[in-house]
């Protein structure tokens, strides 16, 4: 047996040579244990792997990966993380996926800068960014009570659910899973409100060039939730008219919420113009409510002649809420007024959930005036509709004398309305005052006293009867009051 030894230079082919040599370079010279025992220095030094692949030691004891390489004859160097959370394996791996990029024409450094971008431009654009911007230049010229509405409805329930996604990345299946927790809780009206705000804020991106789609617009309401099978402004009967009158009179809540009801019914504007009323617009000497144009939905400003049954429930409402900016100021907040579910859930506790809404007034005298065939451009023009020929020549002051004579008369039948529910032994009024509205400064619930009762003087039998007349709270015998004829 000959004595082994290594083969010399010449017997070696220099092509071999040089395949070993790049072998070598592809496994690389380091191990975990050398990458373990690697000291520090004083000085940052760099111990190489193979293939540009290095380690830098820092006299700290950071041990970074670095992969050294040219592009565009341009030496450049790229992170690649450090050890031991980057493994020896797994930054020979990265190497050599951006050594595959650079023989591609591509330079991973630009690519790596680019997503880092790409990442913070889609954190600046996210759904809540953008929302905000879009709130910003749609709340000019809104109501500041309807905008806080709306930037509410989204802060409640759209940005915990969306908002830290990309603007441009989000889905249709996205939008459709938010509306259906949303109306998973009974709130379906407010799931509809909230996809046409979405639908807005995705057309607000787009002019901006931060999305190419509105996923909000590319179905309807319909497709996901299911149809109501009730009014969205819910109303009662004209019969039932007496009957919730008589309620309002006998309403155990806040005199407030009570007041409100009293002019609703007598006003029938709507619920927001009403809960958000000034005493600046109301004119007593002139018995004129004047409302704003831009407190007005078709932004035109709206008279609204008062009956003096609604002038007496204004004196009496001023004595509660004259020191305030509002007629009707909120509970917590002074300064703003009251919540505009405050009705809704009046009414709800008196019996009427889903059979009657602020807006069902409205509604009840649109449809009893018709019916009494009072004049279709006196009842438009009160309910400040702007329809067909009342549209080009609309005046908030067209016809108001006629149209104070049918809101006098709309306040005479509710009188007329609630007189005949009222049993006689239960029904005292004071002496001119409105059934309809309050009957004293005393705010707390109406006590209507029983009429007296004395004894027969025309028997010794000590019965007793009672007297021919009601009596007020004076004492005083009651005018009957004349019945409007209907």
């Amino acid at each position: 047996m000959g004595v082994f030894s290594l083969p010399s230079l010449k017997d070696l082919d220099m092509t071999e040579i040089v395949t070993q040599r790049r072998t070598r370079q592809l496994k690389g010279h380091l191990t975990d244990l050398n990458l373990r025992n690697l000291s520090t220095r004083d000085r940052p030094y760099k111990v190489a792997d193979g293939n540009g692949l290095y380690v830098l030691v820092s006299p700290t004891g950071l041990r970074a990966w670095r992969w050294k390489y040219r592009f565009a004859s341009r030496e450049k160097v790229l992170p690649l993380g450090s050890y031991p959370e980057v493994s020896l394996a797994q930054a020979r791996t990265a190497r050599d996926e951006a050594r595959k990029k650079v023989l591609a024409g591509l330079d991973p450094a630009e690519e790596r800068r680019d997503a880092k971008l790409a990442l913070l431009a889609a954190h600046e654009n996210s759904f809540e960014t953008v929302a905000r911007a879009w709130h910003k230049v749609w709340a000019v010229g809104k109501h500041a009570r309807y905008a806080e509405d709306v930037l509410g409805r989204l802060e409640r329930n759209v940005i915990p659910n969306i908002g830290h996604k990309p603007v441009a990345h989000i889905e249709p299946r996205e939008i459709v899973r938010m509306m259906e927790r949303i109306q998973g809780r009974g709130a379906s009206d407010i799931a509809k409100r909230v996809r046409n705000t979405c639908s807005q804020i995705f057309r607000f991106a787009i002019t901006r060039g931060l999305a190419s789609r509105n996923p909000a617009g590319e179905f309807k309401p319909s497709d996901v939730l299911p149809q109501r099978t009730s009014e969205n402004h819910a109303r009662i009967e004209e019969s039932e008219l007496p009957g919730l009158l008589r309620k309002i009179e006998a309403y155990q809540g806040t005199p407030a919420t009570r007041f409100a009801m009293n002019l609703l019914a007598l006003t029938f504007v709507r619920t927001s113009e009403l809960i958000e009323a000034r005493w600046s617009e109301i004119d007593f000497d002139a018995a004129e409510w004047r409302i704003p144009a831009e407190r007005m939905k078709m932004k035109r400003m709206h008279i609204v002649p008062l009956a003096p049954q609604a002038i007496q429930v204004l004196r009496t409402l001023h004595v509660v809420s004259g020191h305030s900016e509002f007629l009707f100021p909120g509970d917590r907040d002074r300064k703003k007024p009251m919540s505009n579910n405050t009705i809704l859930k009046a009414l709800e506790r008196m019996g009427y959930k889903g059979k009657m809404t602020g807006h069902g007034f409205r509604g009840l005298a649109s449809t009893a005036l018709y019916e009494r065939q009072f004049p279709s451009d006196h009842i438009e023009l009160q309910l400040a509709h702007v329809r067909g020929k009342v549209r080009g020549a609309y005046d908030h002051s067209r016809q108001l004398p006629q149209r104070r004579k049918m809101m006098e008369f709309w306040a005479d039948h509710l009188d007329t309305s609630l007189g005949a529910e009222l049993e006689v032994a239960s029904c005292v009024v004071p002496t001119g005052a409105s059934r309809c509205g309050p009957v004293a400064v005393d705010m707390r619930p109406i006590q209507r006293p029983i009429a007296r009762r004395r004894r027969c003087p025309s028997d010794g039998s000590g019965s007793t009867r009672s007297d021919d007349h009601h009596l007020t709270l004076s004492g005083e015998p009651e005018v009957e009051p004349e019945k409007s004829e209907l």
